[in-house]
């Protein structure tokens, strides 16, 4: 099977989910409220889906900043292919289509008087709440690596606290010949392709402009997403240019030292670095946890047919924050949560059952110039979890299966298809189409 095959397939399955999910509407006597904290992938798609499929229901999106720069194509600058402003958006259309945009920062919530409090000292009422906050970094998880260690040795990983080009200047500053070094974390953490994308955007900014340098992958895992892809676009693109280590080979990074730019392994490896990319543990963000959303690992459990939070009634936790495994924290995989939870919402507030759901998730990866790769999955709830639904998904195929003409020609057209499964979400999501 090829990636795009089923994209498209689920594309249209999860069309006709939705015009399921928006009828019956909700009559405008009901006045109900629905507030939507944070304005990623989750809650932009969440206020957009609210917005057209119950437009007798009042919405509310909190966030606090004008605009968003996506995580997904956020690699896509380091390799020279896109711009930062070609990656980011506002939420003007949003508010044009008769969505509430307030931004302000969100810092806390109480679920008894069902409100939400701004830092400017307002409190926004809801009937049901929807949480896309997305995630904090574990500073300090990794010895030496805080807040400040972060301007040596970015991450690049949450937009909101340091944008791409923070990395991709160290990039350009740095002499050809010198090695880039990346941490990269245990599971569960945002995106789990993106490092590996990473690797192959840096890469292909090396091919060009620093064709001496050499590319270390410190990884904390014994293996990856869409790895044997990766591996042989690798060799096939960047021939002796990137070493990645498992953890079995001494690949977890326990400390680091900003000033010198060295990272130790766990079994006293010191690595330079002329640039250094650290991706650390990360957990729900700090408003989850402050609500009572998160348990013990620091990620928010909720319930396979709603995202209704497990532990707190009334709130609904999508995205990344979530603990929804086996589905990744991905882009396309909350806008799918957002959807869900915004029907169970409406459904809660009738007194009805949630409908019944399925999820997708939809991945491409970029690892060269025409160069594109993918994986695709479904899911339904299964009780209170959630189950990958057999034979439903699928990856993109291996070299190996291919004549060389085919092979150029598939990985071109889901370089393609890429593009165009981007476009396509964020116009939706921000309500550009």
């Amino acid at each position: 099977m090829t990636g795009p095959t089923l994209t498209r397939r689920a594309a249209l399955a999860g069309t006709a989910g939705l015009a399921a999910l928006a009828a019956p509407r909700v009559r405008a006597q009901t006045a109900a409220r629905i507030v939507i904290v944070g304005g990623g992938f989750g809650g932009a798609s969440a206020a957009r889906f609210a917005r057209d499929a119950f437009p007798d229901v009042e919405v509310t999106l909190v966030e606090r900043a004008r605009s968003f720069t996506t995580c997904p194509y956020g690699n896509l600058v380091l390799g020279g292919t896109r711009r930062i402003e070609q990656i980011t958006f506002t939420y003007d259309a949003l508010a044009r289509r008769g969505v509430r945009v307030v931004h302000d920062d969100a810092v806390a919530v109480d679920p008894q008087a069902r409100g939400v409090r701004l830092a400017g000292g307002t409190t926004v009422p809801y009937d049901r709440l929807i949480m896309s906050p997305g995630i904090d970094l574990r500073w300090g998880a990794i010895e030496g690596y805080t807040e400040a260690a972060a301007e040596r040795m970015p991450h690049g990983w949450v937009p909101s606290l340091q944008p791409i080009t923070v990395l991709e200047r160290q990039l350009r500053e740095m002499p050809d010949g010198g090695t880039f070094v990346m941490a990269i974390p245990d599971n569960p953490f945002r995106c789990p392709p993106g490092p590996y994308e990473r690797i192959s955007m840096v890469a292909q900014y090396f091919k060009r402009a620093k064709p001496r340098s050499k590319i270390l992958a410190l990884d904390s895992k014994g293996g990856f997403s869409k790895q044997p892809l990766f591996m042989e676009a690798w060799a096939e693109l960047y021939p002796g240019m990137i070493e990645w280590v498992s953890a079995s080979n001494d690949g977890k990074v326990m400390k680091v030292d900003p000033q010198a730019l060295t990272l130790t392994t766990e079994f006293g490896q010191v690595h330079r670095a002329a640039v250094a990319n650290v991706i650390p543990p990360q957990m729900a963000a700090k408003i989850a946890r402050d609500a009572g959303l998160a348990n013990q690992s620091g990620w928010c459990p909720v319930r396979a047919r709603s995202f209704e939070s497990a532990q707190v009634p009334g709130i609904h936790v999508i995205g990344d924050a979530s603990i929804a495994a086996p589905m990744p924290k991905s882009g396309y995989v909350a806008s799918t949560h957002a959807r869900q939870a915004v029907a169970a919402a409406v459904a809660a507030l009738r007194g009805q059952e949630p409908p019944d759901p399925v999820y997708f998730n939809t991945c491409y990866s970029h690892v060269g110039p025409d160069y594109g790769i993918s994986i695709v999955g479904t899911y339904r709830a299964d009780g209170d979890r959630f189950v990958e639904v057999p034979n439903s998904g699928g990856i993109s195929p291996r070299n190996e299966t291919m004549t060389p003409e085919r092979r150029a020609e598939q990985r071109r057209l889901e370089a393609l298809y890429a593009d165009g499964w981007y476009e396509s979400l964020t116009r939706q999501m921000f309500g550009l189409s």
